[in-house]
């Protein structure tokens, strides 16, 4: 029995390139931003990276007003950080739901691959030509030219990092890769997805065997698990520890804030994201010694705080002025405060290409 069949065809990666197209600046540009970007995670830039935006990439309109301001705190904070712009057009699903807008653009409509790639590269061209670096998660692997390009940075996700078509690929790309501990929380399990990232491979590809080089800017990302948190200083050193002792190259940590890093009582609370800054700076002005495997945050935010359900509004009523339609985000507001805090805090740290003063 076949439980597969064909509803449309779809533009080619070179088509959806063309008719989308990215100009030279963007593109030189974003060889710039990774360039950046390792040199951080390798210790190289004393800057600590931050990736912020939204839980997903929707509506295009709020996102691209989201991304003009951050454009224009960048300028502020250039001397401390280097912003990455969340740009999750795939959505996980721990079992079902709306998987982003590469494939439904419309939530309220049936799906439509053809028109999201169509929606998803716009956007995601409009916010580099603005001047910001971004970032997406690579969920859907096969379908990655046409945006990886684009990204100066990419997650693995929880529920990817142990898959091995994932840990390959993420060994093959030019782009850093932050690779998620699993929903578990387990942190060894994640510094293996990490060491497996970094190592060479024989793989298939397009029709032709094929052997990856290993990348060597993969680097994990704590986001907690289904046993608590996982950012207290014992995180730290138990992430560190395993780092070394499998010999990863240019061991770098960064602290995703959200998902289960923040849960309250059962709940995600963003609010808590500023916590968990809080508390890893502590850890860090108290044992310098972890500074150099600290690299940097995750956060959520959106133009308005919390988020809506879309199993609760419908094509009328949902908020399409910046209120998350999956996970809670901080809003506006108080991601420009937690933005100028870790700036300062890097200041605090020792940075020495951190000049500009921040008010």
């Amino acid at each position: 029995m076949n439980f597969l069949r064909n509803i449309k065809s779809l533009p080619t990666a070179e088509e959806l390139i063309r008719d989308i197209p990215l100009s030279q600046e963007g593109y030189a540009r974003i060889l710039r931003d990774r360039r950046e970007v390792r040199d951080i995670l390798a210790g190289r830039d004393p800057r600590m990276l931050v990736i912020v935006g939204p839980c997903s990439a929707w509506p295009d309109t709020a996102f691209l007003e989201y991304a003009r301001r951050l454009r224009g705190i960048q300028g502020e904070v250039s001397d401390a950080l280097k912003i990455v712009l969340r740009t999750y057009i795939q959505k996980p699903r721990t079992a079902k739901g709306w998987t982003g807008p590469v494939n439904q653009p419309d939530p309220f409509s049936a799906p439509d691959i053809r028109e999201g790639m169509r929606y998803s590269r716009s956007m995601m061209v409009e916010a580099i030509e603005m001047g910001l670096a971004i970032a997406d998660e690579a969920l859907f692997t096969h379908n990655a030219k046409g945006f990886l390009e684009l990204l100066s940075w990419v997650a693995i996700g929880a529920r990817s990092s142990e898959d091995q078509e994932h840990r390959i690929w993420a060994s093959a790309i030019g782009a850093p890769v932050g690779l998620k501990n699993p929903t578990s929380g387990c942190i060894p399990i994640g510094v293996n997805s990490v060491c497996a990232a970094q190592s060479s491979h024989i793989a298939v590809f397009d029709g032709f065997q094929v052997e990856t080089s290993g990348n060597p800017y993969a680097h994990l990302v704590l986001r907690g698990g289904g046993h608590g948190p996982n950012y207290h200083l014992r995180h730290l050193y138990r992430a560190r520890g395993h780092m070394w002792e499998l010999g990863v190259e240019n061991p770098a940590i960064l602290i995703d804030a959200s998902h289960d890093n923040s849960r309250v009582n059962g709940k995600k609370s963003p609010e808590v994201q500023i916590d968990v800054v809080r508390e890893v700076f502590g850890n860090l002005r108290e044992h310098p010694e972890l500074q150099p495997f600290v690299r940097g945050f995750l956060l959520e935010s959106f133009l308005k705080p919390g988020s809506q359900s879309l199993t609760e509004v419908d094509a009328d009523t949902v908020d399409r002025s910046g209120l998350s339609i999956t996970d809670p985000c901080l809003g506006w507001e108080r991601t420009m405060g937690v933005l100028y805090s870790i700036a300062r805090r890097v200041e605090e740290l020792g940075s020495k290409v951190f000049r500009r003063k921040i008010s």
